[in-house]
């Protein structure tokens, strides 16, 4: 119950914004993108929207929704995105990832075959980040877009 709480309070914020529907739609995207960034998050997903004067509370809810909890499912479809992307095998990768989640330590962190890693798995995380704002700004600019209709249409 609290989760549909949740969703329906961005809902209604969302398209309580003030904004042209390009300007919250491209907000929210960014937070989309930078939720989906390990390491990012809705701060700098603020920071980004008022460097590209998209709206900051738009962005700041996408970061929201999308912080950590969807990094973490989207993690194996980085995976084998990043992989194919920089000419790898994802299985590899998988395996290393297991490996450096299950024998976690900061000297397998300076540990230079470690780095490697990263590569495929942030390029995959920057893929799906995009996939995900890119259909996140279709979605909210058509939601705004067609409340604010309806909303012009009953008050006349």
């Amino acid at each position: 119950m609290a989760i549909n709480k949740f969703f329906k309070q961005i809902y209604q914020q969302i398209i309580g914004i003030n904004d042209s529907p390009h300007k919250v739609a491209g907000g929210f995207a960014v937070g989309v993108f930078l939720g989906i960034l390990p390491g990012a998050g809705a701060f700098a997903a603020v920071v980004l929207a008022y460097i590209l004067q998209v709206n900051r509370a738009a962005a700041f809810a996408g970061g929201l929704l999308t912080n950590f909890w969807l990094s973490i499912v989207a993690f194996a479809l980085a995976i084998k995105i990043g992989a194919f992307l920089t000419g790898t095998h994802w299985r590899e990768v998988s395996d290393q990832a297991k490996d450096l989640i299950k024998n976690f330590s900061l000297d397998a962190l300076r540990d230079g075959s470690t780095w490697a890693l990263f590569k495929p798995v942030m390029v995959g995380f920057a893929a799906v980040g995009l996939m995900a704002a890119l259909v996140s700004y279709g979605i909210i600019f058509f939601i705004v877009s067609v409340y604010r209709r309806r909303k012009e249409g009953g008050s006349r």
